[in-house]
């Protein structure tokens, strides 16, 4: 399957004086396979390290960090011959040996000749747990779920991505069904690759479904497995608590709705852990819509989301059949769904980060705003085709922002600095700000 992130090792490979590499992402979001079909693709051969229950590099990394002696202990445990010109050194779950994190630090200074990508699951809780880590020596890339134009991709819609990247909008509402149509499949099949290239080969979503659940309990597992005992239970409760916090209407994350009483102080820890795991993300309030948004946000009053819109699909119970009444999906689970889709293509742009804004009273809500680094862009978000957006029709006259998005089923307009932009357009925003 076509990964955007792709286009990024590339441009990785081809900096002269490049630090070694960390894919940072959730479990099974694709970090290995993209790892190996980069080496198979840009190397002439391809060194994989995996450092999962591995006792012999446990034992090459605890000795000394010297980046040669290194180099052929890894040559004589794969068997290959590292030459740093055409060789493509992979070490995966490189949190398990902490060790080898803190190597790349001297293979930045020693060996730089050496190309070098990582990746972590649990990258980020073992940092919290006080692994020593190579700061300014190595660059970070973050890999999220297939957004929705790989996902089209995916099931051989390439034109139909081609004519979003190229702004051609009155070609995109001649075929707009089909567009909808693609949506409506991405809700309930989501960007896991695993469930995407079963549903792309077979088409079968009651499989689908089983999936998404078997990856689910895989991350309930690693919770009893890397998280302190102490805190699974609450681990637990405040994953299964994100569907019910995003069915609200209002969309701020409650402790209550854990459980009757809970504090935040109670729940920090748990928070952190799946935060850390790449299991779920903030949208953070901004107090004011000025640039910075950084300067502004405010680190109480928050929205959760989940990683994946098809877990959460899952998590909420949507049914085959409901995939087969015209729009009705839309209707029915717009609470749960529609805002996870869009903060779940948002997290795929670089150099934007949301966040979402409410008046003093919290009687109006616009449900995302940007900074892009030259101004602050409300983006409301609309399940169907209505247009009425009061929190944002508030926001406009108090605020009075140069662009503002309205994201909904209805086709692409632009009048009056107020730009219509259907949903599954919504990973092209970038395009018409």
């Amino acid at each position: 399957m076509y990964r955007t992130a792709m286009e990024q090792l590339y441009r990785w490979k081809a900096k002269a004086n490049k630090k070694p590499l960390i894919i940072r992402g959730a479990r099974q979001v694709g970090k290995t396979w993209l790892m190996k079909e980069f080496g198979r693709e840009a190397f002439t051969e391809t060194v994989y390290i995996s450092f999962d229950n591995n006792r012999r590099m446990q034992g090459l990394f605890d000795t000394d960090l010297d980046a040669e002696r290194i180099i052929t202990g890894l040559e004589l445990f794969s068997g290959k011959k590292i030459n740093p010109a055409d060789t493509l050194i992979i070490f995966d779950e490189i949190q398990e040996v902490p060790k080898a994190l803190t190597s790349l630090k001297y293979f930045y200074e020693n060996a730089p000749q050496y190309q070098i990508i990582c990746a972590g699951s649990m990258l980020g809780v073992a940092l919290h747990q006080g692994t020593s880590f190579p700061v300014g020596k190595i660059e970070f890339m973050d890999l999220f779920p297939l957004s929705f134009s790989e996902f089209m991709r995916a099931m051989g819609k390439e034109r139909f991505v081609e004519l979003l990247e190229k702004n051609d909008y009155a070609m995109v509402s001649t075929f707009k069904q089909e567009y909808i149509d693609l949506l409506k499949y991405y809700y309930y099949v989501g960007g896991m690759p695993e469930a995407v290239l079963y549903f792309l080969e077979n088409k079968d979503f009651i499989e689908v479904r089983e999936i998404q659940q078997r990856i689910l309990n895989a991350y309930e597992q690693d919770f009893s497995k890397h998280a302190p005992n102490e805190i699974v239970p609450r681990i637990r409760m405040l994953w299964n608590s994100v569907p019910a916090q995003l069915a609200k209407e209002n969309k701020k994350f409650i402790y209550g709705l854990i459980k009757e009483g809970a504090r935040a102080k109670e729940y920090e820890l748990a928070m952190l852990w799946l935060s850390d795991c790449g299991l779920i993300h903030h949208v953070y309030k901004a107090m004011t819509p000025n640039l910075p948004l950084k300067f502004y946000e405010d680190l109480k009053t928050f929205k959760l989301f989940l990683l994946d819109v098809g877990l959460l699909s899952c998590m909420t119970g949507l049914r085959q059949n409901v995939l087969l009444d015209g729009n009705d999906l839309f209707k029915e689970f717009k609470g749960a769904l529609t805002e996870q889709y869009v903060l779940q293509q948002l997290k795929t742009l670089r150099n934007i980060r949301p966040y979402y804004w409410t008046n003093d009273k919290g009687s109006a809500e616009v449900d995302f705003i940007l900074d892009n680094g030259n101004e602050v862009i409300p983006l409301e978000v609309k399940a169907e085709i209505n247009l009425q957006a009061k929190s944002l029709k508030l926001y406009r006259e108090k605020f009075n922002p140069k662009t503002s998005v309205r994201s909904s089923m209805a086709d692409y307009k632009e009048q009056d600095g107020l730009i219509n932009l259907p949903l599954y357009a919504v990973e092209y925003i970038n395009n018409v700000i």
